[in-house]
Order: structure tokens, then C-alpha cells, then sequence
């Protein structure tokens, strides 16, 4: 009874040691996301079809946020918004494998030395965690995070986890039975999809090796498997996305099995000559260089993996299409253009993309504004069916992104809140601005239907100030779409000369009206009309000031 004691609690302290590990690992990816956030955006925005820019992007986005899986993730959210293509998003993807590969080197070199700074780290981390300061908070839980990764390994790795006799026995029992390479692989692919990190996976495994637990020749074959079952994550991501998100995650899946059925081919016939190659390489019989050896051996699979598979990006894509088939519905419903759900996991590429599809909004609203002026001024009622498919469009964009913001915001950090904040107010002007230019479109229409006409005056007055207008929506998009505040001058001033012009225009109105020499019929439109063009204007003034003030007061 007290040996089975002794051995669950050992157990349990290897599994507290591997839970401490992860914690530490999503710490610290939590913050390095969040303070590298301009970095990845830079780096996203360089997206191109050379293959090997999206190779460094992909590695250097998965070392920024040391998780393949989540840039994964980020990359069939980014697909399936329709931002990237295949081709450019199939090297990203074989960059992340060789960023993931950062995490075990840093794992392989735990010396005492080492873990006494780690440690400090982790307490100092735990101090800056009680600031106020934004930034030192953040430097806090990277620090916090950084030291327990190897606060979790030192406990794997203590006597109470690995020192019993008995853990020892049963490890080298299980081992003697589970030493078959497709079956030690087996275990690394379901190890890794249940703990959803290849990261903690080769951590627990580089951790075994340096103990003694796990001989190397069997390590490797952990290893391989462990980079297809963090293919898991990307497959489970693609569920319920488009066609494209989906060959994403089945290339991510094929790469990394060919790479690893290649590297199983190799390290099963040269078995010998590998360890002994490994074993040249970090001599030696101390934790750090049996650790060391696994590690190297990670990057060198990645690496070799990308190199080989390249070249051949246009089959991979090829082959992916050929699988899976386009769905014939999917161009047919309404969808946000740049923006998905997936992105939630990364805060600042998410609210990079809510900007881009803003950006289109505001086209669309542009468009129908101008369209509907042409119909409202010369009576051509030709953009019925334009106006009418934006608008649906703008409508849903404004619901849609509203949501998608609700749900960023609990994930954001302060600087950013007020970014979302004015983001709300700008969605909500666009939106009412929208439904303004297809009231323009339906006063004309009505006209239309009942043979009415504005006199000469009354269009030469609507077209000045719809003039105004189209000029201050200019200012407005320049302001929001490169934060230029140049023109925020101008784009005042507008909005009092057309507020000033509607008053003298209502007065003349009502005074013709009096005097008989207004027709009854036109009026309600005319009046309509010009009270229509003064809210746009004031909703326009929301937006180019949106950039300066960001929660401020809203004319409405």
C-alpha cells in the first residue's frame, strides 16, 4: 500500500509539474502577445507571395507569441476573412513550425545557475503583477510566466516526480513495451492534442531525457509525433469556416506528417548513427546536454521539413483544393470581408482587421451617398439594386463588427479600450449615414412615382450642399482610414456652413410657401431632403473626430 502511495504521488507531482508548465507557457504568450502587438502587425501587413517572407512572418510571429498552434489559428482566421490566400499562407504556416522550435532550446538549456535566476524571475514577476502601470504589469506576467516554465520543469524533473525507484520502474516498463516507432509517435500525437501545446509536449519530453527516464533513440519518435498532434488545434479551428480556412489546416496537417513519415524513414534505419551524431554533438552526461541533443534534434526536423516541402507550396495548394471542394452557397452569403472569430485569440491583429473592414464599410457608404445624390439631383434611378445589396451589407457589417468589438474589448488591454470605444461610435454614424443615402434614393423614387421635380433652385440648393457633403465625407475617411487630422479644420467649418445653410434654406422655404410659390406636393421632400443632408453632416463630424476623441460626446 505505501508503494502505490509513494508512486501516485509521484505521479501527481509530475503532473503538477506539467500544469505549472503550461500556465507559465500561456503567461508568457499571453504578454508577449499583448507588448508585441505593433511587431506582429508590422509583420502581418508585409504578407506578400514570396514564399520566404512568409516563412520569416510565420516563425517570427510564432516566436513573438510562442505558439504555433495559435499562430495557426490566427492564420485560417486571416483565410477565411478572405485577407490571405493559400500560397501566402501556406509558407506562414511552415514558419511557425521553425518559430515553435525556440521553446524547447530555451527548455534544453535549465542549468542551477540558470533556474536560481529563473525563479527571481518568476517572484519579481509576481511583484510587478501588484503595479498599476499597464506596461509594468505586462512585463510582470512575461517575467512570472517565463519563470514558471522552468519552475514546472524543475518539478517534473525533481526527485519526487522522477527520483522513486518506482516511477523509474514503471517508466523504463512502459517503454520496454512501448518501443515500437509508430507507437512511441502514437503517444506524442495524443499527448500533444490533449494538452493542445506542442511547446509543453516536447517540454515534458526534453524534461524525461534529461532525468534519464527516456532514452534518446525513443525521445526522438515522441518528438515527431508530437509536431502532428499539434496539427489538432489548427483542424479543430477550421471547423465551421470556409473552404479555404479549411485547406489550411489540412496542409498544416499534411506538411507535418510527410515531414515526420521522412524523419521516422530516416532516424528507424539510421537509428545508430543519429544518436551517436546527436551524442557527438552535446557529449557529455549532465541534464543540459542530454537535453540538448532532443532539442537540437526538433529544430533540425522543422527546419529540413521547411526546407524540403518549399519548393512545392503550388502542389500543396493544388492538393488541398483537389480534397476539399468549394462549397457553391458561400459566395452567396453575407459575411464580414476581413474579420473572423479565430482572430479573438490575437487582440491586435484582431483590431487590425476590424480596422480594414471599416475601411470597407466607409466605401460602401461612400458609394451609395454618391449614388444616391445622382439620383435625388437628376432623377436616374439606375442604382436601385446597388444601393440596395450595400445596404444590406452595411447593415450587417455594422451588427456583425458591433458584436465581433464586445467581444474583443474583454481582451484588449487599456490602451486600447479607447481605440474600440471610438471604433463603436464610428460603426454606428457610418450605419446611420447608410441609411440616410438610401432614404435620398427612396425620396427620389417616390418622386419618380408621382412625376415630381424639384424647381432649378431646389436642386441647385441640394446640390450645393450635397457638394458639402461628398467633400466632408472625403475629409472624414482621410481622418479615420490614416488618422490625418489635417483636414479636421476644414470638415468644422463645413459642418457650420451647412448647418447655417439649411436654416436659411428652411426660412426661404417656409417663406415661398406663404407666398404661394412653392409647390404643396414637392415640399415635404424638398424639406426632407435638406434636414437629411445637415444630420449627414453632423454623423460625418462624428467620424473625422472619432480619431482625436475617442469616447467623446456624438452629434446625433
Amino acid at each position: 500500500m505505501e508503494q502505490i502511495l509513494n508512486l501516485l504521488g509521484s505521479l501527481i507531482w509530475l503532473l503538477a509539474g506539467v500544469g505549472v508548465f503550461i500556465v507559465g507557457m500561456n503567461f508568457m504568450s499571453e504578454a508577449l502577445e499583448k507588448s508585441a502587438g505593433e511587431g506582429m502587425k508590422r509583420l502581418l501587413g508585409r504578407i506578400s507571395n514570396n514564399r520566404f517572407s512568409g516563412v520569416g512572418i510565420g516563425a517570427g510571429v510564432t516566436a513573438i507569441i510562442q505558439s504555433s498552434s495559435a499562430t495557426s489559428v490566427m492564420v485560417i482566421g486571416l483565410v477565411n476573412a478572405g485577407v490571405m490566400t493559400l500560397m501566402q499562407a501556406t509558407p506562414i504556416i511552415m514558419g511557425a513550425n521553425v518559430g515553435t522550435t525556440i521553446t524547447g532550446v530555451l527548455v534544453a538549456l535549465k542549468n542551477d545557475y540558470f533556474n536560481m535566476l529563473m525563479y527571481l524571475c518568476a517572484f519579481a514577476g509576481v511583484m510587478m503583477g501588484f503595479c498599476k502601470n499597464e506596461k509594468v504589469k505586462l512585463a510582470g506576467l512575461l517575467c512570472s510566466g517565463l519563470g514558471l516554465i522552468f519552475v514546472g520543469l524543475n518539478v517534473m524533473s525533481s526527485e519526487e516526480a522522477f527520483g522513486s525507484p518506482l516511477v523509474e520502474e514503471l517508466f523504463q516498463g512502459i517503454f520496454a513495451t512501448v518501443n515500437f516507432p509508430l507507437l512511441l509517435i502514437l503517444v506524442g500525437i495524443v499527448f500533444t492534442a490533449l494538452i493542445q501545446s506542442s511547446s509543453a509536449a516536447t517540454g515534458v519530453v526534453i524534461a524525461m531525457v534529461g532525468t534519464n527516464i527516456l532514452p534518446l533513440d525513443l525521445a526522438l519518435f515522441i518528438i515527431l509525433g508530437a509536431n502532428i498532434g499539434t496539427c489538432v488545434t489548427a483542424l479543430l479551428a477550421a471547423v465551421g469556416a470556409n473552404a479555404n480556412s479549411k485547406r489550411v489546416a489540412l496542409i498544416h496537417f499534411t506538411f507535418n506528417v510527410i515531414g515526420t513519415a521522412f524523419f521516422t524513414a530516416l532516424v528507424w534505419i539510421f537509428k545508430d548513427p543519429t544518436t551517436l551524431l546527436l551524442t557527438s554533438l552535446f557529449p557529455g552526461t549532465d541534464p543540459m546536454s542530454l537535453q540538448m541533443r532532443v532539442s537540437f534534434f526538433h529544430v533540425i526536423f522543422n527546419v529540413t521539413t521547411t526546407l524540403l516541402l518549399l519548393p512545392f507550396v503550388k502542389q500543396l495548394v493544388a492538393y488541398s483544393k483537389r480534397i476539399i471542394r468549394d462549397r457553391e452557397t458561400e459566395a452567396d452569403a453575407l459575411c464580414l470581408k476581413y474579420v473572423d472569430d479565430r482572430l479573438l485569440a490575437t487582440p491586435p491583429v484582431a483590431l487590425m482587421q476590424v480596422k480594414k473592414e471599416m475601411d470597407y464599410m466607409f466605401s460602401l457608404v461612400e458609394e451609395n451617398i454618391t449614388r444616391s445624390f445622382t439620383a435625388l439631383t437628376s432623377a436616374d434611378l439606375k442604382d436601385e439594386e446597388t444601393i440596395v445589396a450595400n445596404e444590406a451589407i452595411i447593415d450587417f457589417t455594422n451588427g456583425a463588427l458591433t458584436k465581433f468589438l464586445i467581444k474583443l474589448s474583454a481582451n484588449v488591454e487599456e490602451r486600447d479600450e479607447r481605440v474600440i470605444g471610438s471604433y463603436f461610435h464610428v460603426l454606428n454614424d457610418l450605419e446611420r449615414v447608410g441609411d440616410h443615402a438610401e432614404n435620398f434614393f427612396e425620396i427620389a423614387a417616390e418622386m419618380a412615382g408621382k412625376k415630381l421635380s424639384f424647381s432649378e433652385n431646389a436642386q441647385k440648393d441640394i446640390s450645393e450642399m450635397a457638394g458639402k457633403i461628398l467633400r466632408m465625407l472625403a475629409i472624414s475617411k482621410d481622418a479615420f482610414d490614416n488618422l490625418n487630422k489635417t483636414g479636421l479644420g476644414e470638415l468644422a467649418a463645413l459642418e457650420n456652413e451647412i448647418d447655417d445653410t439649411k436654416r436659411t434654406l428652411t426660412a426661404n422655404h417656409f417663406a415661398r410657401l406663404a407666398e404661394g410659390n412653392c409647390n404643396m406636393e414637392v415640399s415635404p421632400y424638398y424639406s426632407s431632403s435638406i434636414s437629411r443632408l445637415e444630420r449627414v453632416a453632423d454623423h460625418l463630424v462624428n467620424v473625422g473626430f472619432s480619431i482625436i476623441n475617442p469616447v467623446g460626446s456624438q452629434k446625433g
